[in-house]
């Protein structure tokens, strides 16, 4: 047993001890869920700019993906994808995790996007399908699957559904392989409020479905990440056949993915990043059809996705270099822009709790050692 302490909203300080439990054995080797693990970058904190990424770290970690059964979602949110990481860096970030991926025999879908765009610059329809052309063709030239992403570009200039629609028709027409779409609510990202044409999602999902329905055929799935789980059941149901629901609600997912006996989610979620090892191993055992192993595994891990979640939710990226970080899956905590100082140490120490309750910090000497270097630069001694 290991004992820290750790401080408390308000600054008092409480002991806190790290005990021992059980790491999982199982290689996650699932079937039953088309799971896939939006995966961070590693910053290079010897760089001259805060935005170079160490690259030998940041493939390491996605064969640690791929080891414990997850497909790879490359050049996500979750790799700050518009929070620091550009189109420029993205390209590259792809064409390397796709031969990674090749030569390690893992699965990558990657992020498709319009963030070459000017964010400060009026945008035309025209200039977001050229701007999504532009990437996919891209990525299907490095030969990866794609995740065609929420554009912010798209939200700024689409004046109701209809434009939503000529434009995702305009691009599915023209990819070699069905996608996934990804439909991200503005709790992740402002810019996006109002996606399909409406803030009123009653309004917005029947929109988006229409674009599904109208393209089925170029449609593998959508991401779905609102954070409102009635809401991904009742969209999951009105799929057309053969098309996936990949839940991205990593407030929710442990239910999502079991599904109600009649209908499921698949999943693309960041919080697969963090708990990979746990989530494997509970997917391994819905394999099985032994349910109660698969809540034993996942349900410890909602607690700590909802406090790495919580709002901002956009700043949940600190949360999961942070865990990698404990893990010694990265030598420092630093991350691109800078964006480790979004959450303050009262939420990181949080978060070592429920992390440790969970069974995710594999290397309890070294997650404590970590943890003191950390509350030592907050001043915690």
């Amino acid at each position: 047993m290991l004992t820290l302490q750790l401080p408390r909203q308000g600054g008092q300080l409480e002991p806190y001890t790290l005990q021992a439990v059980p790491q999982s054995q199982l290689a996650g080797k699932f079937t039953s869920r088309t799971a896939y693990a939006a995966a961070h970058v590693v910053a290079d904190p010897l760089a001259c700019v805060n935005t170079a990424i160490d690259w030998d770290a940041t493939l390491a970690f996605r064969r640690h993906l791929w080891r414990h059964g997850f497909a790879v979602a490359e050049a996500m949110d979750t790799a700050q994808r518009g929070m620091g990481l550009d189109w420029s860096a993205a390209r590259e970030l792809i064409a390397r995790s796709v031969r990674e991926a090749a030569a390690a025999g893992g699965q990558i879908a990657c992020g498709t996007g319009t963030d070459q765009l000017p964010a400060d610059a009026p945008v035309t329809r025209e200039q977001v399908v050229e701007a999504y052309q532009e990437q996919a063709e891209f990525v299907e030239a490095q030969g990866g699957r794609m995740i065609l992403m929420a554009s912010r570009a798209l939200a700024r200039c689409a004046r109701h559904a209809d434009d939503y629609a000529w434009v995702y028709e305009r691009i599915l027409s023209q990819v070699q392989r069905p996608v996934i779409l990804h439909w991200l609510g503005d709790m992740f990202d402002p810019a996006l409020a109002g996606y399909w044409g409406s803030r009123d999602l009653d309004e917005a999902t029947p929109a988006c479905l229409a674009v599904i329905r109208q393209n089925a055929s170029k449609v593998d799935g959508i991401k779905m990440s609102l954070l409102d789980a009635e809401r991904e059941i009742q969209l999951r149901r009105d799929l057309p056949p053969g098309i996936k629901m990949y839940t991205g609600d990593d407030f929710n997912y442990d239910r999502l993915i079991l599904g109600d006996g009649e209908f499921h989610s698949h999943a693309l979620l960041g919080i697969f990043d963090a708990i990979a090892p746990v989530a494997g191993a509970a997917l391994e055992a819905l394999d099985r059809g032994d349910v109660a192993a698969y809540q034993k595994w996942l349900a410890p891990t909602v607690p700590l996705s909802r406090h790495i979640f919580e709002a901002p939710t956009y700043f949940y990226k600190t949360g999961i270099v942070f865990l990698a970080y404990l893990n010694g899956h990265q030598k420092h905590f630093r991350m691109v822009a800078g964006q480790e100082s979004a959450r303050g140490v009262v939420h990181l120490s949080q978060l070592f709790r429920l992390a440790g309750e969970a069974g995710l910090l594999a290397n309890p000497e070294l997650a404590v050692s970590r943890m003191k270097l950390v509350l030592a630069v907050a001043g915690v001694t």
